[in-house]
């Protein structure tokens, strides 16, 4: 049986409590293959890189996900307060929402359904694809080994479609219904903590924004903001005596449109240091404070910010933050840390085998995917650990002086540690010699003459 490294125990005990205690020891073995398995995800795969393949009660490991009882939303809840204490421990807290399409097939998958295709669609071109839709929250922080931010996910949900939920004659959940539940119960898991979500223009909603806004520990909400987007000013203070209902706008404020055509409006110039991966890029910002407002729905006081390229490489876009105190640029900063999501969900399917799983019950579909990606979250906490005990370093070639880590090269760390501390039996002396036992040797071998 595999035991706990001792350097990753801190961080693996917390879950414990979450399972029974035989339910815990083939969770934690799983666990340990989804790092060290390459290529697909398969609870087979799982099993055969940890030396399990004749295991004949292999069906135990199956019912972790298909049947086991377990929360996934405590272990997020867990997942989340580790993040927390290792790369925010103060400040506000960035989080970043965002939907993706597991591209998934098979009779069996009751939540498939058909749905725009964001990776191989365009503005001009659209692609439908047939898969699973999933929901992510996830945590924008630095990561001091790669000195950039990483979107580490905590939470997931599975968002069906609507013809899904007509079919189990439920009540079809809309993405902006899933995202606000979610960051509700965000809200009350951090209930002191300062939140700022970034978002796409898809949660770009009144009615979204305003729930989100309107308590008593508001959430601060970034978002693409529409240039034909009818804006008002402040609705002026109420006479003394005046009668009828209380005005709700003043009057209507140009469109931002008009203030892009109009020679009188204020630019000035602003550099990013992380434009959408590419390096710092200086752009022009105009600002302004505003009440978005529409017949029925709740009135929001926002700050307008206009972007637009002195080289003319991109079309101008309006963001808006439900904050008006905030900085404009500091609105742009938080904005384009926002492609960190798109960067994780491909880093996932990359080295942690998202679309590769075989699984068709609806339990083990719930859990598998939702797992991959905290899994994400969880290799960036065990590098942690290696982190601050410069165990954590840079490799590096003749040809190739790289000076940040990615998270490939975080996961083969943590792989490394993990094939050191559980399988290895090294010898007494120091040498360069390290005896280890022939089966261990041939296991070795098999996992990578099989590698993809």
């Amino acid at each position: 049986m595999l035991s706990l490294p001792s350097g990753f125990a801190s961080v693996l005990l917390a879950f414990a409590p979450l399972f029974r205690h035989s339910v815990w020891i083939s969770a934690r073995l799983l666990l340990w293959g989804a790092i060290l398995a390459p290529g697909k995800r398969t609870v087979t795969s799982v099993l055969r890189i940890v030396g399990l393949g004749s295991e004949p009660r292999f069906q135990n490991y199956h019912r972790v996900l298909n049947r086991a009882r377990w929360s996934s939303r405590a272990a997020s809840r867990i997942l989340l307060r580790l993040l927390v204490q290792s790369f925010a421990p103060s400040g506000p807290l960035l989080v970043g929402l965002d939907d993706t399409v597991e591209r998934r097939w098979g009779r069996k998958i009751q939540a498939r359904g058909i749905y725009r295709d964001p990776v191989r669609s365009s503005h001009s071109h659209f692609v439908k694809t047939s898969g699973l839709r999933w929901l992510s929250l996830m945590l924008l922080v630095d990561i001091p080994w790669a000195g950039r931010v990483w979107a580490l996910p905590f939470l997931t949900v599975l968002a069906p479609s609507e013809r899904y939920h007509r079919k189990q004659r439920r009540r079809h959940k809309t993405l902006l219904d899933w995202g606000r539940q979610r960051l509700l119960q965000l809200r009350r898991w951090l209930p002191e903590r300062p939140l700022v979500l970034v978002a796409d223009s898809g949660y770009a909603a009144l009615d979204f924004l305003g729930r989100l806004t309107h308590r008593k520990r508001p959430i601060t909400c970034i978002t693409r903001l529409r240039l034909d987007a009818r804006l008002y000013a402040p609705a002026p203070p109420r006479r003394k005596g005046q009668m009828g209902r209380p005005r709700r706008k003043g009057k209507r404020l140009p469109s931002l449109q008009q203030r892009l055509r109009d020679r009188k409006t204020v630019w000035r110039k602003v550099m990013v240091p992380h434009w959408y991966g590419t390096g710092p890029r200086t752009i022009q910002i105009a600002t302004g404070t505003a009440v978005w407002y529409r017949i029925g729905l709740p009135v929001l006081p926002i700050r307008w910010v206009l972007i637009r390229d002195p080289q003319q490489q991109f079309r101008p876009q309006a963001l808006l933050s439900t904050d008006a105190q905030i900085a404009p640029w500091q609105i742009v900063q938080w904005f384009v840390l926002r492609w960190q999501l798109e960067t994780t969900y491909a880093e996932v399917r990359a080295h942690l085998g998202v679309e590769s799983q075989r699984q068709w019950n609806d339990q083990a579909i719930a859990r598998t995917t939702p797992c991959l990606l905290a899994l994400f979250s969880l290799v960036t906490l065990l590098a942690a650990t290696l982190y601050q005990q410069g165990r954590l370093r840079v490799r590096s070639a003749a040809w190739y002086d790289k000076s940040q880590l990615t998270f490939a090269d975080t996961i083969a760390a943590v792989r490394q540690q993990l094939w050191t501390d559980m399988l290895f039996a090294k010898s007494v002396s120091r040498q360069d010699q390290i005896k280890i036992p022939r089966a261990l040797f041939q296991h070795l071998t098999e996992a990578l003459c099989y590698a993809a």
